[in-house]
Parts: structure tokens; sequence; C-alpha cells
């Protein structure tokens, strides 16, 4: 067993910045809960390339990867001259910037639905903004939903995180089922002529069957809405176009964010352009829109993928992570409670146990473990272009280790006796 390393510097920073900061983060994916609080860092002070350092100086292989969004690798050189280059001429400026056409171009040329594009600077923005041009578009309220799609009212009205929302929202989102097209169907049937779009996520860790997403689109469109898919996390991992081009399913709108500019503030909201030119009169305007660091950084970052191949090494380095994984379970005889699921590009380690709180134990004592042994992990890979054979391979003899005390566990039938530290716990849905 590893000693516990020393997080005496996390645990004092957290101590005051509670006090001041509501719920002590500003992403709840960041925060205590979603790792094991005694035995996690809370905070970390420096990346480069696939690892971190917190501020104890404890070092770490990153499967987090800034939530996705640092797809090439921390302080990533040609991103980060890039960055300085644009530093010395200015951020933010009184008029408009030529970056903004550059990065414009640079989305219609790789994303198929691309013919006009509006930024944000988080995922939520340009979702938001989707759902604001499909209903300026269509004269429509309401909206079909498949996925996570942020903190906006009308995304989280739908989940039990809705403190603070006014309840008639609720007649204004409604959810369906994803690779179930009759709980699409049912909601147009209800409500005939009233949805001003779908909005979904095209994949997360669960495959689309048969048909399914052009079923989708059929069905919007016979009903007169607008199709939104949010990859925001698909985005140039699934392939350079997102997961659209990957499934050949093209969208009227798409929203794109992690990984467009390795980890820089930015998002786009792309697609049809008589629908986006709704944003010549809706309103969609902020200060920092056209920021330059970020679009500096998101052409950049958009060079660097297509030069170097990024995607296809994206998916062999995961899927090598994602067959050692499930190896070893099976090889340690936990096959029935984990496994490395979901497409190489979003692959995620699932925990089936008795109970969630079970499952969540599970999930907490793999996690434990493996950060004893210097890698952090949330239980999803985010694999950047700087993770090399070196550090695929360390942690699959990471997890070779983690497993044997899942398994351990498991003939104990008490996955919490072997938990140093609190277990993690969910945010408002089963994976965050």
């Amino acid at each position: 067993m590893k000693a516990k390393r020393v997080i005496t510097e996390s645990e004092r920073i957290w101590n005051k910045a509670k006090k001041i900061i509501p719920a002590g983060t500003q992403c709840l994916s960041k925060g205590p809960t979603q790792f094991v609080d005694g035995v996690a860092p809370k905070y970390l002070k420096r990346g480069k390339g696939c690892y971190v350092w917190d501020v104890d100086g404890n070092k770490y292989i990153d499967y987090g990867m800034g939530l996705r969004s640092v797809i090439l690798g921390y302080s990533y050189p040609v991103v980060n001259e890039a960055i300085k280059k644009q530093l010395k001429d200015g951020t933010n400026f009184t008029l408009m910037h030529p970056l903004e056409l550059d990065v414009a171009e640079a989305l219609v040329k790789t994303i198929p639905c691309a013919e006009a594009v509006r930024y944000g600077k988080n995922g939520s923005d340009a979702t938001t903004a989707a759902v604001r041009a499909a209903r300026s578009y269509t004269g429509r309220d309401k909206i079909a939903i498949c996925g996570y799609h942020g903190w906006h009212d009308w995304y989280m009205i739908t989940t039990d995180r809705n403190r603070g929302i006014p309840k008639i929202m609720k007649e204004l989102s409604f959810t369906f089922k994803y690779n179930n097209i009759e709980s699409l169907r049912q909601l147009f049937d209800t409500y005939p002529g009233q949805f001003a779009g779908v909005i979904m996520e095209a994949v997360g860790v669960t495959p689309p069957e048969g048909s399914f997403l052009k079923d989708v689109q059929k069905v919007t469109h016979d009903n007169g809405a607008v199709l939104i898919f949010d990859e925001i996390i698909t985005g140039f991992r699934f392939s350079m176009g997102g997961a659209q081009e990957y499934f050949g399913v093209t969208p009227d709108l798409a929203t794109f964010g992690k990984g467009m500019a390795n980890g820089m503030p930015i998002a786009t909201l792309v697609g049809k352009r008589q629908i986006m030119d709704v944003f010549c009169e809706s309103f969609l305007s902020y200060t920092f829109g056209g920021e330059t660091l970020s679009l500096a950084a998101a052409l950049a970052t958009m060079k660097e993928l297509k030069a170097k191949k990024v995607v296809p090494y994206l998916w062999a380095k995961s899927k090598k992570l994602q067959d050692g994984y499930n190896k070893l379970a099976k090889e340690h005889g936990v096959e029935k409670y984990t496994q490395c699921v979901g497409y190489p590009a979003i692959t995620l380690v699932k925990f089936s146990g008795k109970t969630p709180d079970e499952s969540l134990l599970m999930k907490s004592l793999v996690q434990q473990e493996v950060l004893k042994r210097g890698i952090l992990w949330a239980a999803y890979h985010a694999v950047s272009y700087s993770h090399k054979d070196q550090e695929i391979d360390r942690t699959i003899e990471v997890f070779d280790d983690a497993l044997k005390v899942l398994a351990k566990a498991s003939v104990k039938g008490n996955f919490g006796k072997f938990l140093e530290g609190k277990p993690v716990r969910p945010v408002f849905r089963e994976v965050n």
C-alpha cells in the first residue's frame, strides 16, 4: 500500500476558501465532492504536458485535463506562443479584431453544419444561444432536451438542482430518452406545433442504436423544429467536425467548446445561416465576445490538431487504456463490478454495485488507490496529445494495483471499510 500523500496546503487553502466562496468552488465537477476527501488534493498549482502538480508539490498524471478542455496538453508550446504573441498587442479592444473572422472561417471549413459562427466563453453560453436562436427562428417556446447542457434556467429546471428557477420554466423544457425515438415523438404529439427545437448530446457513453440520430433529425424537421447537437464534449475528439461528422448526421445548429482552445475560455455556436441570422436582431452581445487571447489559442489549437492528426492519436491511446483496464478487471475477477465503456474518444469507467451508494463506494475506492499512486482520475479518460505510451503504460500498472484492492474489498463485502476518506458524491446526475 502506498502512503497517503501530504495535502496540508490544499486543506489550508480550502478551509479559508469555503468561508467566502459559496460551495467552495467555481465548478462543482472540480470540487471536493468529486474526489475522495482526505486523500485527494483540492488545489492544483501548475501543469505541463499531461502532468499536474498540486499546491503541496505532489505530481500526478492527469486524466481530467481541465474537464476535457486541454486536448493538446498543459502549457503546450504552440498554443502558448500564440497567446504570448497576441498578448503583446492586447486582449480586448473597443472595436472588433480580425481574429474573430479567422477563427470563424476555420470553423466553417471544419464543422459540417457550420455556415455561420458566434462565440461564447463556456458551453452554457453556446447552448443557451442555440436555444434562443431556435425560439427566435420558429416563434415557438418549448424545448426538447436529452443530455447535459449547462447551468442556465432552461436546462437546470429539468434537474433536481433547480432551486431559484421560476417553476413556470417547467412548462417550456421537456426531456426525452436517448435511443428512444418514441419518447421524442410523444412530446411532439402531446404539444403539436409548440416545440422550437430539440437539443441533445449526439452521443455520450451509450452508442446510438440503429438509425436513432437520423430518426431524431427526421422527427424534428417533420414537426418544424430546429435540431441542435451539443458537441461541447464530442467536438474535436470524435473527429475534427465532431460527432456529426463521425455519424454522418448534420444538425441545424451545434455547439463546440471543450478542446477548442486547449483550455482557454471560448465556446462557439455554429449552424445554418438562415437560422443564425436571427442574431442580427435577437440579442447576443457581451464585452468579452471578441477577447483575443482565446481566439488566438483556438486558431493555433485547431491548426495543431489538423497538422499532427491528433484525433486518431487520441482514439488509439484511449483505446489502449480502455482495453488495459477491462483486461485487468477480468483478471482480478471484478468485471461484474467495473468496466471501461464508451467510444475511445470519451471513455468512462462505470461501477455497478447493488445500490447507487455502493457503486459510488467502488468508484471512490479505485480513485483513492490511483491517487495514492500518482494518477489524478475522476473515472473518465480525457486523453490528450501529451499522453504518450509511457504514461498509458504506467496508468495501466496503477490500475492493476487499484483493482487488486477492489477485488479484496469485494471479497470482504465492504467497500467502505477500505476507504481512507469521504466517498465521492453525485452533483445531480450519475456521471459528472
